[in-house]
Order: structure tokens, then sequence, then C-alpha cells
């Protein structure tokens, strides 16, 4: 898709009050159409057709991604594509991106001549159209029902067909925020000027490889001949590996046992040079979870931890240390194995200087988290099912789950991990002319996924970065998405380089032939 494309039928897209202008000095017909139009399919063209046949002018309103609750991970298409793909057919004059769960308001403003349904509304009338009936003959119109004799849904289109128009989305997003790829490359450039400062559980995470033993057993019990293990640093301190690999100045708070791991992550931290913060308790193990794998299938996780909160002597040395700090961002790193507790979180973000640049993950597995604890961030980044668990809220689609979540935590920016999906986000975006609300497909090919494990955790530590940088969620959001797409790629978690996240860059420059 051409740059081109994005702008030529720009100008059929109105808002409601400039169209009202125009039939009042037109003195021309209107009708009006209204829907989601995720997909535009021959039912659609076949209703338009027979709309303009009825007036002079043929408006078209798409419902905004946010009222959208046709399932829970529409719309496939965004907004703005959907409006543009309308404007793009002949018959349509004008298109509306209508900001309201219902077309009322629009009615109300436009005051059409005819108003138009598709049959199938007609055949059972719902208190919806009932409604719309009331108020478009309250304006002096009159509502129309237009002919046909086979419905098409836009729902089984996209759930029978794997639509992919993930370039398309992002060339949308780009365009329209005026964001071009070589300033994401310059925001990564600003990284080494930054401080952070990673607050969290620290958590080993061991490999055992293994090879399947064939032959009858007496019982059912897998049998399985050793091979080799290996470490890798886990939880907050991965997120500090990543921000230390992305060029930024880290130092690390964390909780760590007195035994063998507890060696072997102040050896990996001081050889990445991160300054440490760490509280030693020879009354728990560092925490350690042992996946045992045989031939690539994950077989069993055995873990060794102990999830006990930390006591007031710990706690208030965490919080010494972080009202003293002056570094330019702090990144609470939650997994719920003993710093973070419903107990201590108030205490611990209160002490926090209000100059620094906030940030919180929930990132819980085996243990109950809860995000909205963290109230007042700049930027919290939790999954999906975490998320649905703060909330209570298993129904909602992600758009309508992440704008309650917003407000619950009032927080100034939020990203949604749908996990292969992608990301929803929502930000305190000023500009009227920035997206506020906006989806953003995962930049991962399955074909090179390897081991999810720590994606979050990269796209935690490069979104903070980038949005400490530029203030901009949008930039921010697919520099973080980039470097979950590397985590991806290789085995194990490991700190992602951000020299990875450029060549990403690149060849998103050359497939989408742009800068």
């Amino acid at each position: 898709m051409s740059k081109n494309y994005l702008n030529i039928f720009k100008y059929k897209v109105k808002t409601a009050s400039s169209l009202k202008k125009i039939k009042e000095k037109n003195k021309k017909k209107i009708i009006l159409c209204h829907g989601v139009f995720d997909v535009v399919h021959p039912g659609h063209i076949r209703h338009f057709i027979y709309a303009k046949s009825k007036a002079d002018i043929l408006v078209v309103s798409c419902t905004s991604d946010k009222f959208i609750d046709k399932g829970t991970y529409r719309p496939h298409v965004p907004e703005r594509l959907r409006a543009l793909n309308l404007a793009a057919l002949q018959m349509v004059d004008f298109v509306i991106i209508d900001n309201n769960k219902t077309p009322i308001n629009l009615i109300k403003v436009l005051k059409p001549n005819y108003f138009a349904k598709g049959f199938e509304y007609n055949a059972k009338l719902n208190l919806e159209t009932k409604e719309e009936i009331k108020f478009v003959e309250s304006q002096g119109g009159q509502m129309i029902f237009t002919p046909g004799d086979v419905v098409f849904s836009s729902s089984k289109i996209i759930d029978n067909n794997q639509l992919k128009i993930d370039d398309e989305k992002l060339l949308s997003l780009l365009a329209h925020n005026n964001i071009k790829l070589n300033n994401l490359i310059n925001i990564i450039k600003k990284f080494k000027k930054l401080s952070v400062h990673v607050i969290g559980d620290t958590i080993v995470d061991t490999y055992t490889n293994t090879q399947f033993i064939v032959g009858q057993t007496k019982t059912p019990t897998f049998s399985v001949l050793y091979d080799s293990e290996k470490n890798y640093i886990g939880g907050a301190a991965i997120v500090a590996l990543h921000l230390k690999a992305a060029g930024a100045k880290v130092k690390f708070t964390s909780l760590l046992g007195n035994d063998k791991l507890k060696k072997f992550v102040v050896q990996e931290l001081k050889k990445n040079k991160i300054l440490t913060n760490l509280i030693i308790d020879k009354n728990r193990p560092t925490t350690n979870k042992n996946l045992i794998i045989s031939e690539d299938y994950k077989l069993l996780k055995i873990d060794k931890l102990d999830n006990r909160p930390i006591n007031n002597l710990q706690i208030n040395k965490i919080i010494r240390n972080i009202k003293k700090d002056n570094s330019d961002i702090m990144i609470l790193s939650d997994f719920r194995h003993g710093i973070f507790n419903n107990f201590n979180v108030e205490k611990i973000c209160s002490a926090i200087p209000k100059k620094i640049f906030k940030a919180a993950d929930s990132q819980v597995a085996s243990r109950w988290g809860n995000i909205t604890l963290f109230k007042d961030f700049d930027l919290i980044t939790p999954n999906e099912r975490e998320a649905r668990f703060a909330l209570a809220d298993q129904d909602s689609t992600v758009g309508q789950l992440a704008t309650e979540l917003y407000k619950k935590t009032n927080c100034n920016n939020l990203i949604l991990k749908l996990g292969s999906k992608g990301i929803f986000c929502v930000s305190n975006v000023i500009n009227k002319n920035k997206d506020k609300y906006f989806f953003l497909n995962s930049f991962l090919n399955q074909n090179s996924l390897i081991d999810a494990v720590g994606a979050g955790d990269a796209l935690l530590a490069y979104s903070s970065l980038s949005y400490k940088i530029s203030g901009c969620l949008i930039s921010s959001s697919i520099i973080g998405s980039l470097a979950a797409s590397c985590a991806c790629e290789i085995r194990g978690n490991q700190p992602i380089n951000s020299s990875l996240i450029i060549d990403k860059i690149d060849e998103l420059k050359k497939r989408l032939k742009i800068n």
C-alpha cells in the first residue's frame, strides 16, 4: 500500500458538523447508512447502491474502534482504514467515523432525510432499531430497509479467513500520527542518556535438557535421560539486563537467597555493570523455575521458591533507597515472589520521587497479582489475563477491558499485551490529531518463534525507555513490540541488544518501502 492510497480518499472523510453545513448549503437530500464495516462485502455494496438511488448524497458512518463489541479482538480493521475503504467506493459521497456507541447522536446532528438499514433488521425490530426509527422520524426523516436475499456477515468472513492486513494497519497508524521509522532509530540512539532503577523479584529460569527413554515401564511414568542444563536470569533481573543492553545506566533492587544461584545472579549483574541494592535472605531460596525439556517438548516445570512477603526491615530498606533515588525512570516489576504484596505496594509507590517517570508491570503466572494497585503511573504493561483477573472481567472486548483498566489505575499510558495477537494501547495524549486508542499487531513471524518466555519483560524495558525519550506511546509501543518479537526468536530469557531492534526497523523500512 502506498502512502498516496492513505490520503487519496481522505477528502471524503468528514465530521458530522461539517456535513451538516454541506446539507444546509446545498439543500440536497441525504441518506445515512451506519455500521461497523469491518470487512466490506457484497451485501454492503448492494445496501449502498440501493441507498444511493434514494437520495442525492450517500453518507456512510462507521462506529469508532472503542465502541465495537462484535468479538473480543474486534475490530479486525482499525477505524481509519475502515473509513478509507468506504470512501474508496464510488457510490459513497462522504464517510464519518462516529465516536458514539449508537448513531442516535449523529442522526440528531445531521438530520438525514433517510436512514437506511439492511432488510434483515426489518424482519425483527429490536429495541435499538425501534429507537433509531423514533429519532429519525422525530427529525423529519424516514427509515428505509434495503432489499436483499442473502445476508453476509463480516464476523464470519473474519473468523473463517485470516485476513492479513498487518502492514496496512501499521502504515495507517504511522501516517495518521506523522511518525517515521527513522525517528524510532533516533529514539533508540538516545537511550544511553537515561538512568533507570528496577525494583522487583529475581527469578532464575533453568532449562534442563533431556532425552526421552523409549521402552516399556511398569507404571505410566516419563523416563528421561539427563543431558545438560542452562540457567537464565529472569524476573525483574532480566528487565534490568534488557535496559542495560539497550544502552541505559541501570540500578537494580531485589531479593535473593544465600545459595549457589545467588552467586550466579550477582556474577551476571556485575558482568553487565549493573549497580545493585540486593537484600540477601538466608531463610529463603533464590527463586528458581526449572523447566524439564525433551527434544523441544516442555514436559514439566519444578519451582523452588518461598512466596512469603518480605519483612518490615527489608521493605524499609527498599523504601529508603527509593526516596533518595535520582534516576530518570523507575520500573516496578511485580512477580509476587516476596517483594510486592497487597499491603506494601501503596507504601512503595508513594515513596517514589514525583519527578521520576514511573512504569509498572504485573507478570504473574502461578501467583495472584493485581495491576490496579499500581495507581497514577506513567506507564503500565499488563497482559490480558492479568487485566481480566484484576477487574474480574471475563467477557468484555479488549478495547473495553483496556479502557476500564486505564480509568481504574488512573495511569497516563497503558499497553495491554495480547500475546501473539499484539497489543492494545490507551494514551492520555492531549493532541487531538494523535491516536488515544490503537491496536498494534505482533511483529513476530510465527515461523520464527522459538521461545516466548520473557517477551513481556523486553516490551516493558524498551517501551519505558522509548516513552521517556519521545513522550509518544505509539513510537514506544512499536519499539517495545519489536523488542518482544526479538525475545521470542531466541531460546531462553536473554537480554535484547538495541542493535537487534534497529535491524528490525530496517527490515520494516525495506518491506514497507518507507522511511
